[in-house]
């Protein structure tokens, strides 16, 4: 065949053509993605017949790719040393829409047994995104074989293309673009290298752009663990992660099932929400075959775990036709819960493994952990074994896990007790805390704003409930001598009840209190002190939002209970004052009196009968 043969698109062809160029992809620069990817796969070939021992051309010469650009002739020039096509494989697979010769490849390898081979085109349509920037496309091609033949396609990719001998090629393919007159930014040098970077920095064949080697970055996640050394772990973080220094921890890890993965992921030695910038977003990658699906992949992990950097390979994604979303949500779901369970895993291991990293960790981190028992239900139980707390039992600032408090419950004890506090000194103050030093319960001090919604939403752990201090129906075991006696008690209540009035609920005698004289307790055991002060915030045009009466319980053993009781005999306007006081008293201890200004006035007139009294 010496002469140039023209090929007419049918019109259907013609019309998806037309669908390729101007509809299937939402970003021109993804033609640079393809044709990159299309020159990898005519490589992974190649290295594929080369490891069979059959005869190539050009032996000596490494499968690799070069582009060159040229912004005075507004070109762009994509060249492999790949696999080749024949002629027959030129009106195949570049004549014919969605043929792809990748997938025909794919489909021999199965039938042989040998589907080892790394290849992303799956396709067939990629190589048409050129037309989306190029008024005319030149293929110049020459198959791998020893008796080959050289063969020039060109095509302006509307009515069809031509074919034409061409002699002394060397082997591969050779793609030459005529840019648009709004394409010829991409004959930039700096344009292309920036995409190169973007989206296939880790393509295993040598990338050449002028000359410059660009992907010098390995895609180490694919390696085995065993052979990558330390310093290329840093290094390949510092490239995803734009990050210099060391992250806390590093997960790398393959699956088979249920997804083909290949996943490494690094957790930053620095919470970066936590220094001013703004709420994060995902740095994890998601890759096909080392070639960038989506940056900052939306969907690939929970967004509490929006922290993680590093990159995610899966051979099992169903991508569109034109790889830039996804078909299989339900997929996507799959490999969601897929990795977010290995991470788990990961986690609650290094706790053990790596107690003091673990431990900067959750410094670090402890707020997206919280994020995600409230918000993930799916994996709260999971992340209720990697959360800390400070505890009754332990030295201040220790930290101690759910499962520890579990294993050091005594028998008689059903319920994890939790005290809400702003610090420890307040916590081992508080009234609530009382019954459970004396009964020898231990508690868990919770200080962060989170914890009391991280309870509500974990309710148990280990089948033991969680209970809040305040919430808890305890009783002190021992009876302290002085105290009322049980009429003279009831009767206190009683009164107490008639004075304080629509301020308070009911009135009783409590069985928790040791050194309080009084505590306030939320009439509805579903409400906390905490949570209606979040009420109260939430409706700040609504007063009587959180401004539900509160019981009052009062400790008969104590001697202010004692007098008060004498003293409403005798002097019952002073023993209403001090009635008030109490309640006030109360409610400042429990972090609910929002106006002190008539408790600070009823507190000075007590304090001036006291120091005027003969």
């Amino acid at each position: 065949m010496s002469q140039t043969e023209t090929h007419h698109f049918q019109a259907e062809i013609q019309q998806l053509l037309n669908i390729v160029i101007h509809s299937l992809y939402t970003d021109k620069e993804i033609f640079v993605r393809e044709l990159v990817s299309n020159a990898a796969d005519a490589c992974e070939k190649l290295r594929f017949h080369q490891s069979s021992g059959q005869p190539l051309h050009q032996a000596d010469v490494a499968p690799g790719i070069a582009i060159t650009t040229d912004d005075k002739a507004g070109t762009i020039i994509i060249t492999d040393t790949g696999l080749g096509m024949t002629h027959g494989e030129l009106v195949e697979n570049l004549g014919t829409i969605a043929h792809s010769g990748t997938k025909a490849f794919l489909k021999q390898l199965a039938e042989d047994k040998k589907p080892d081979v790394g290849l992303i085109g799956q396709f067939g349509v990629g190589f048409y995104s050129a037309f989306m920037v190029a008024n005319r496309v030149t293929v110049l091609s020459r198959s791998f074989g020893p008796e080959g033949q050289g063969w020039q396609w060109t095509s302006g990719g509307m009515g069809g293309y031509e074919l034409t001998p061409a002699a002394d090629l060397p082997r591969g393919t050779k793609i030459t673009l005529e840019l648009k007159d709004d394409a010829k930014d991409f004959a930039q040098e700096a344009t292309v290298e920036r995409i190169i970077q973007r989206y296939s920095s880790f393509v295993p064949f040598p990338i050449e752009l002028n000359n410059k080697r660009l992907n010098t970055v390995q895609a180490i996640w694919s390696r085995s663990k065993n052979e990558i050394k330390e310093e290329e772990y840093n290094e390949f973080y510092t490239f995803v992660g734009h990050d210099h220094d060391k992250p806390l921890f590093r997960l790398h890890f393959s699956a088979d099932a249920p997804l083909a993965i290949q996943a490494l992921l690094f957790v930053p030695g620095r919470n970066f929400e936590t220094m001013g910038m703004g709420r994060m977003d995902s740095e994890v990658n998601l890759y096909c075959r080392k070639v960038l699906i989506q940056a900052k992949a939306k969907g690939l992990f929970p967004e509490w775990l929006r922290f993680l950097k590093g990159v995610v390979d899966s051979e099992d994604l169903p991508l569109n036709i034109s790889r830039e979303s996804m078909q299989d949500t339900s997929l996507m779901q799959k490999l969601n819960r897929v990795l977010t369970g290995r991470l788990l895993k990961f986690l609650e291991e290094q706790s053990v493994k790596d107690a003091e990293g673990y431990s900067k960790f959750y410094g670090e981190y402890q707020r997206f952990l919280k994020e995600g028992v409230v918000t993930d239900y799916t994996h709260k139980e999971a992340l209720g074994k990697l959360l800390r707390f400070e505890s009754s039992t332990l030295e201040r600032g220790g930290l101690t896990s759910l499962s520890e408090y579990v294993q050091r419950m005594p028998s008689e004890q059903k319920e994890i007790y939790c005290l809400l506090a702003t610090n420890r000194a307040a916590a081992e103050a508080s009234p609530y805390f009382e019954v459970f030093r004396e009964r020898k319960f231990e508690v868990l001090f919770l200080y962060d704003a989170w914890d009391e919604f991280v309870i509500e939403h974990l309710r148990e752990f280990e089948g033991k409930p969680l209970k809040l201090a305040e919430k808890a129906e305890l009783d002190i075991s021992t009876k302290k001598d002085g105290a009322l006696s049980e009429d003279a008690s009831k009767s206190l209540a009683q009164w107490l009840k008639a004075t304080l009035g629509d301020k308070v609920g009911e009135v009783r005698v409590s069985q928790r209190l040791v050194e309080s004289p009084a505590v306030v307790v939320d009439s509805d055991k579903f409400m906390t002190a905490s949570m209606r002060r979040l009420m109260k915030s939430m409706k700040q045009d609504a007063p009587e939002a959180g401004a539900a009466k509160h019981d009052f319980e009062v400790n008969p053993a104590h001697p202010i209970m004692a007098r008060l009781d004498a003293m409403r005999q005798t002097d019952a306007t002073l023993a209403g004052s001090v009635a008030e006081q109490l309640l006030d008293n109360a409610r400042v201890a429990a972090g609910l009196l929002e106006d002190p200004r008539a408790m600070l006035a009823r507190l000075n007139q007590l304090l001036e009968k006291v120091l005027t009294k003969d």
